[in-house]
């Protein structure tokens, strides 16, 4: 394989979206103390304990896969995964966990605040953090995370907060919030339990609108044993589960009657209900828990909370398939790193966002044959390959818009069988499970060539 081929192995896969929604995620569903917030309490390599497996569960939920899973011991595979992460996200990779990357991770427990000095727009500070952070671990997602700077993001997300839990809207962090979210003591200050959820890539999050009920919504009390759904744990019609309970109570607190309450029967009532918030939310109408509705309620971390790209426009023209590969064995050792996405030969192939075509590889390319980069503005590149041919009028420079025909579908190199071989890397890095950003809008039913721009 060459070395400008971007299918390889590693021994430490990177920013597996599988591994976020499988896996791990798992403890959200019950509550797990943050590390406190003294650096003298962060785990160090060697040391083994559940302030370790909390790391490794954190690493995990973020996107990062480790080898042998978390097993409570720092070891150098911690320490790698660790490494891999810092270097992602913009720290100085070192491998240790210094008090800003468990920050990042939401590791530390928010500290209190003293209520005669709350913070205000224009602050900033270990206060500041703690308030974002508190407002992450209640469900609010914060643009740009928690970064320890009070700005408009910052204004905008404790009025959620207010209006989710009832409170006057003052838009600023007042007493009576404070004490909502637990960031000042009071005889009636209760603070439910809720898991730490990683703390979102700065530049990356954008809060789906759908996160957070209307101020008229009261929203009812939560019955379900889950807090989060994956992919493959979506329901369908006909099922009987907690899964299919939490997402009648996100309708319910989206503001949608579901006839019979959350009582967790996926049957037309419910079909209904999902048809009438996907209308109210303009999304594709299924009457069913896809990965778009799933994402929309609150079910699905959102992809960009997640620092993955979304992407406006299907590879391919259909008729087509897919499933998720995402990290199978490969030959001499390597690991897939993209989805295959199977259909006839002279499929179209299109660009799945505005941007530059920064590399090509020929039909005698061994591994991916005819094969592209397409680079966007923010450095994020996709790398399709395997194609018959490549489309007249593009080269290495060629700038594209979102929908335009840049190859057709194919086998050439290394395969055995008509498809495009797709990989994602954010940010120019390593590549990440392509899977849920192809699937969530997946248009394998549409046989028809898209208008040209």
């Amino acid at each position: 394989m060459s070395s400008s081929i971007s299918i390889r192995a590693k021994k430490i896969s990177s920013i597996a979206i599988r591994s976020i929604v499988v896996g791990s995620i798992l403890s959200l569903v019950t509550f797990v103390p943050s590390i406190n917030a003294a650096t003298s309490g962060l785990p160090v390599f060697g040391e083994s304990g559940p302030t370790v497996l909390r790391l490794q569960e954190a690493l995990i939920s973020r996107g990062f896969s480790l080898k042998g899973g978390p097993n409570g011991v720092f070891s150098s595979t911690t320490r790698s995964t660790l490494k891999t992460f810092q270097k992602v996200v913009g720290f100085k990779a070192t491998g240790a966990l210094d008090e800003p990357t468990a920050k990042f991770l939401g590791l530390v427990a928010p500290a209190q605040i003293d209520p005669k000095t709350l913070p205000a727009i224009g602050s900033t500070g270990d206060a500041v953090w703690s308030l974002q952070q508190a407002l992450i671990n209640n469900n609010i997602l914060l643009k740009g995370g928690a970064d320890g700077i009070y700005g408009i993001a910052t204004t905008i997300a404790v009025t959620k907060f207010q209006s989710a839990r009832s409170l006057p809207i003052t838009k600023v962090l007042d007493n009576a919030t404070a004490l909502a979210l637990g960031l000042t003591p009071g005889p009636t200050s209760v603070v439910k339990p809720v898991a730490i959820k990683p703390v979102a890539k700065p530049s990356a999050v954008i809060a789906p609108a759908a996160a957070i009920a209307p101020a008229a919504i009261i929203a009812p009390v939560v019955t379900s044993a889950l807090v989060m759904l994956t992919i493959d744990t979506l329901p369908t019609r006909g099922q009987r589960s907690d899964a299919v309970r939490l997402v009648q109570e996100k309708l319910l607190l989206n503001g949608i009657e579901v006839k019979g309450g959350a009582d967790g029967i996926f049957g037309v009532a419910t079909s209904i209900s999902l048809a009438a918030f996907q209308t109210s939310r303009g999304l594709n109408v299924t009457s069913a828990a896809d990965m778009p509705t799933a994402i929309a309620l609150g079910v699905l971390p959102d992809l960009a909370t997640l620092g993955i790209p979304k992407i406006s426009v299907f590879p391919t023209q259909g008729r087509c398939s897919f499933i998720d590969s995402w990290g199978w064995p490969r030959s001499g050792g390597r690991l897939h790193e993209g989805v295959d996405i199977m259909g006839a030969k002279g499929l179209a192939i299109y660009a799945v966002l505005d941007g530059t075509i920064t590399k090509m590889y020929g039909a005698d390319s061994s591994l991916s044959g005819n094969a592209i980069r397409l680079t966007t503005a923010d450095n994020t590149y996709f790398f399709y390959a395997h194609m018959d041919s490549i489309a007249p009028g593009i080269s290495v420079g060629t700038a594209v818009r979102a929908g335009q025909i840049i190859g057709y579908m194919g086998s050439t190199g290394n395969v055995g069988s008509s498809h495009l071989h797709f990989e994602v890397h954010p940010g120019g890095g390593a590549a990440v499970s392509p899977y849920p950003v192809v699937k969530a809008v997946d248009a394998c039913n549409v046989t028809d060539v898209l208008p040209q721009p």
